[in-house]
């Protein structure tokens, strides 16, 4: 059983949320959010909260009681606050430039590598070091910092390549004389 599904979801103020059978919508000053529901799950919005319920007692519907229950969440604060994550790019010469509304990169390829931009999505170079990555959709955000995070993930040697803020890199020791 779900702990975290139990408790009625609170809808902020500014935000509207619809149920259409098996569709939630989720609309704020973001933004609007859409998620299918699975057949065992019921939703019902009522006195400024949104309950989920279990439609039956098998172990997927409890499975995706609570995991529903953290979409919706997660949708809540994406149209109201968005989310954000920042990507940090080190080694000589390495450096990031949009343009238009794709991301270029020079990473120590002989070649740039072009980053289109997916839908939803906007990408800012503050420096030449470092991506900004913000949405309103949770998922789409961590799978495009992912994308980019592997065109070149940090060797332990120097430590080249794009980490995540704050992320530690674990260096090995190189070749002795």
């Amino acid at each position: 059983m779900s702990r975290i599904a139990k408790h009625p979801i609170k809808i902020p103020a500014g935000v509207d949320i619809k149920v259409n059978g098996k569709k939630l919508a989720v609309k704020g000053k973001m933004g609007e959010l859409t998620l299918d529901l699975v057949d065992d799950i019921f939703a019902e919005v009522k006195d400024g909260a949104i309950t989920l319920k279990p439609l039956s007692t098998a172990r997927f519907a409890k499975d995706m009681w609570g995991t529903t229950a953290a979409n919706v969440r997660n949708m809540i604060k994406g149209v109201t606050a968005g989310y954000q994550k920042k990507l940090l790019i080190e080694g000589v010469g390495f450096r990031a430039a949009l343009k238009g509304k794709d991301l270029v990169l020079q990473i120590g390829f002989s070649h740039e590598v072009d980053y289109k931009t997916p839908a939803g999505i906007e990408i800012k170079v503050p420096k030449q070091t470092e991506i900004e990555i913000s949405g309103i959709d949770k998922q789409k955000v961590g799978q495009v910092t992912a994308e980019i995070y592997s065109l070149k993930p940090p060797e332990p040697y120097k430590g080249k390549g794009i980490r995540y803020e704050g992320q530690h890199v674990r260096r090995k020791e190189g070749k002795k004389k």
